[in-house]
């Protein structure tokens, strides 16, 4: 593991926490980027649109037009 210095929103750390239910920072950052990085192989396994935020997500072209 690498060890980085970054800023963090603590408002937003802390709400991450309680939804994830960790204790520590590390723990937090680290259960969340694991949430996702996983997010796009739920989408494939469970074919589950929701995944990202609402089936018209789970349009590539709206994907696409979402993030410009």
């Amino acid at each position: 593991m690498a060890r980085t210095v970054i800023d963090l929103d603590d408002t937003q750390l802390e709400a991450a926490a309680r939804e994830l239910g960790t204790k520590t920072k590390v723990e937090t950052v680290n259960a969340a980027l694991a949430f996702v990085a996983g997010r796009r192989r739920r989408a494939e396994v469970f074919d589950d649109p929701f995944v990202w935020g609402s089936p018209d997500m789970a349009d590539p072209e709206i994907r696409a037009a979402a993030r410009r």
